[in-house]
C-alpha cells in the first residue's frame, strides 16, 4: 500500500509540472503576441504621424503659397457671346463690324459683328506694335534692307530707303502714326530676323491674348486672302497694347521728327503725323470724349477701318472700332455717333 501510494503521489507532481510548464509556454506565447502588436500599432501610428506632418508640411508651403489660385483669363475683360445694341444708336448695316468697350467696367457697351472674320487692313500695325514692344529693344539701330522697302508705288509708307538707320523707336512712331508699311518690315525684320518669323511671333502672341479668329500673313496688313481678324481681336490685341505707356505716348503725338542716316552718311529729318482724323483735326469729338489716338486702315477689300482709345469727362478709359465703312466721311459720322452715344451721355 505504501509503495502504490508513493506511486501515485509521484505521477500527481509530475502532471502538476507538466501542467505549469504548459500554462508558462502559454503565457510566454501571450506576451510575445502582445508585444508584438503592441510593436505594430506603435509603428502604424508612428507612420501615420509622419505622413500627416508631412501632409501639413506639403500644405504650408505649397497651398498656402496659392500656387493654384490665379485670376480668370477673361476676368478683366469685356465679353460678350452676341451682338450688343446701344440705346439711341442705330446700327449702319453697311459696315462689317463696330464695337465700344468700356475697360474701367469690363463691359461690351456696344457690338455689332464682333465675331465676324474680316480683313483688317493696316490696324494690323496694333499687333505688330504689341510684339515689337514686348520682344525689341526701342534703343537699338536699325538697318533697312532692300526687303523691306520692296513695295507697290501707291503702299503707304515712310519714305524709308534701304541702308538708311534709325532707331526701333523711330520706325515705331513711323508705324503708328504715319502707317508705314516700310517701317512694319523693317521692325519685324529687325525683331525676329525675317519677316516670316515676325509674323509667326505675330500670330503666336495673338492667340495668347484670345483672339482665336485672327490669322496674320504680314505685318502690315496689305491685302491677302489668309490674313484676316474680328472686330472683337481687334479689342483684344488694342486692349493688351494700350497697357504699355510707350504704345500710347507714340499714340498721343500729333507729329514726330525722325532723325535717319542714309546708306551714304547722310541725314536727314522726316516728319511723321498720324492718320486718323481726330488727331489731325479733320474730325471733332463729342462734348465729353478725349481721343487719345488710335489706328486706321485701309484697303478696297477692307474698307475704312478705325480703333480708338478715348476718355470720357471722368478720364475713364474706352476702346472704339468701326469696320468696313465705305468713305471716310462714314467711318469718322459713325465713329462720333458710337462715342457721343455710348459715352458722352
Amino acid at each position: 500500500m505504501k509503495c502504490t501510494d508513493k506511486s501515485r503521489n509521484l505521477r500527481r507532481r509530475q502532471r502538476s509540472r507538466q501542467r505549469k510548464k504548459r500554462i508558462r509556454r502559454l503565457l510566454l506565447c501571450i506576451s510575445l503576441v502582445v508585444i508584438l502588436v503592441s510593436a505594430g500599432v506603435i509603428g502604424v501610428l508612428a507612420y501615420r504621424d509622419s505622413q500627416k506632418n508631412y501632409t501639413v508640411e506639403y500644405e504650408r508651403t505649397a497651398y498656402n503659397q496659392k500656387l493654384f489660385e490665379g485670376d480668370m483669363f477673361a476676368e478683366n475683360l469685356c465679353v460678350s457671346d452676341s451682338d450688343v445694341a446701344l440705346a439711341g444708336f442705330t446700327d449702319n448695316t453697311s459696315l462689317h463690324a463696330a464695337g465700344l468697350f468700356d475697360i474701367n467696367e469690363a463691359n461690351v457697351l456696344y457690338g455689332y459683328h464682333l465675331y465676324e472674320k474680316l480683313f483688317p487692313a493696316s490696324t494690323t500695325k496694333v499687333m505688330t506694335a504689341y510684339v515689337a514692344l514686348k520682344y525689341g529693344n526701342l534703343e537699338d539701330t536699325v538697318t533697312v534692307s532692300e526687303h523691306a522697302v520692296d513695295l507697290e508705288w501707291d503702299s503707304s509708307v515712310c519714305g524709308l530707303q534701304a541702308g538708311d538707320t534709325l532707331t526701333l523707336y523711330d520706325l515705331l512712331c513711323g508705324l503708328l502714326l504715319q502707317s508705314g508699311n516700310d517701317a512694319g518690315i523693317a521692325i519685324a525684320e529687325h525683331v525676329s530676323g525675317s519677316e516670316e518669323a515676325f509674323v509667326s511671333l505675330m500670330n503666336e502672341e495673338a492667340k495668347k491674348l484670345g483672339a482665336t479668329g485672327t490669322n496674320f500673313t504680314n505685318p502690315h496688313g496689305l491685302q491677302d486672302e489668309n490674313h484676316y481678324t474680328t472686330a472683337y481681336d481687334l479689342y483684344l490685341m488694342f486692349n493688351a497694347t494700350v497697357q504699355d505707356e510707350r504704345f500710347v505716348e507714340i499714340l498721343e503725338k500729333t507729329t514726330y521728327s525722325a532723325s535717319i542716316t542714309g546708306g551714304d552718311g547722310t541725314v536727314r529729318t522726316q516728319e511723321w503725323t498720324p492718320t486718323n482724323y481726330y488727331a489731325l483735326g479733320e474730325a471733332k469729338a463729342p462734348d465729353g470724349v478725349r481721343v487719345l489716338g488710335g489706328k486706321t486702315g485701309t484697303t478696297d477689300e477692307a474698307g475704312s477701318c478705325l480703333i480708338l482709345y478715348s476718355e470720357d469727362i471722368e478720364n475713364r478709359p474706352y476702346i472704339s472700332i468701326v469696320m468696313g465703312a465705305d468713305e471716310k466721311s462714314i467711318l469718322y459720322d459713325e465713329m462720333s455717333a458710337l462715342l457721343a452715344r455710348g459715352i458722352a451721355d
